[in-house]
């Protein structure tokens, strides 16, 4: 691997920092991934769950529209469900840019709530 992967990547937010008391509140937009090569470092964090649990996926699609949405299995395997007994707790989890279809987004299922979460993407720009 060569020394400078790191200063090569760049970072994107998939989910600002929030209290989601919902599903909803904790699903990232769609994020182009199209210009991407090399591993997708997705990383999420989970601070304070008040109650239940948050599951995590990342869902690939074909459009900034979610279109043909699908979750994605990465390559470490299921994400740890957390909950108030394992809270706070940070996963990062690697899917390969080729494997997607263009377009991930992350998906929090909440289970009662509130919980603070947030995500972000380190990728290598395609070398062009």
């Amino acid at each position: 691997m060569l020394g400078n992967q790191g200063q090569a990547s760049g970072v994107t937010v998939l989910l600002a920092p929030v209290d989601a008391a919902n599903t909803a509140a904790a699903t990232g937009s769609w994020t182009d991934v199209r210009f991407k090569e090399g591993d997708l470092d997705i990383i999420v964090l989970v601070g304070v769950v008040t109650a239940g649990s948050v599951a995590i996926v990342i869902q690939d699609a074909t459009d900034d529209q979610g279109a043909g949405a699908a979750t994605k299995t990465p390559n470490e395997g299921a994400w740890t469900t957390v909950t108030t007994a394992n809270d706070p707790m940070i996963q990062k989890r690697t899917i390969n840019a080729k494997s997607t279809r263009g377009y991930i987004r992350v998906l929090g299922t909440v289970t009662t709530g509130p919980v603070a979460i947030s995500a972000s993407l380190q990728a290598h720009p395609k070398y062009t």
